[in-house]
């Protein structure tokens, strides 16, 4: 019995002297207070690349029930240089899908379906400078320099889970809160 009264008092000394360097130590209210990051989950390779494939789909539709049917239909076959028309109309609808859905909604109905969010550095949504070089300037460069495709590779190593043109643009593709 003896021996707990002095346990105690060390105990109640060992606390009051813990406290008072706690109170010495730690930052005050207002600096704890400051803007602490949002959480952002950041969309990886294979999520976004789900989401590619589907907008894929997505655009040969519009093409296949748009543009082959009328060019068919009107028996249109001009070539311009390597290219024909046809194709080279199917690639602009392409590229329209993505610069209207990103800008439009901050996704494309791939991303929508996964619950992604092509956002820009602060957060918010992209302005038509952001838009225009990440989906068009990025994407023809992935598309016309064959080896360029493997640097949608990048997105699975980098923290932020940027592609190559993410990275110029300062734009990131993230999860949805839902």
């Amino acid at each position: 019995m003896d021996q707990a009264i002095p346990r105690r008092r060390f105990s109640l000394r060992h606390q009051k002297k813990e406290e008072a360097v706690q109170e010495q130590s730690s930052p005050p209210e207002e600096i704890q207070m400051d803007e602490q990051e949002p959480q952002v989950r950041y969309a990886g390779f294979w999520m976004r690349f789900w989401a590619f494939l589907l907008d894929l789909v997505v655009i040969f539709s519009i093409n296949a029930i748009v543009v082959y049917p009328t060019f068919r239909w009107f028996g249109l076959n001009i070539q311009l240089s390597v290219w024909s028309l046809e194709v080279i109309l199917a690639s602009l609808i392409g590229y329209a899908y993505y610069v209207i859905m990103t800008k439009e909604y901050g996704q494309t109905v791939g991303k929508m379906v996964f619950g992604l969010k092509v956002v820009n550095q602060q957060g918010g949504p992209l302005s038509w400078g952001e838009v225009l070089f990440r989906e068009v300037v990025g994407r023809f460069l992935h598309q016309v320099f064959a080896l360029f495709i493997l640097l949608y590779l990048v997105v699975a190593f980098t923290r932020k889970k940027q592609g190559i043109h993410d990275m110029i643009a300062d734009t990131y593709v993230v999860h949805e809160e839902s």
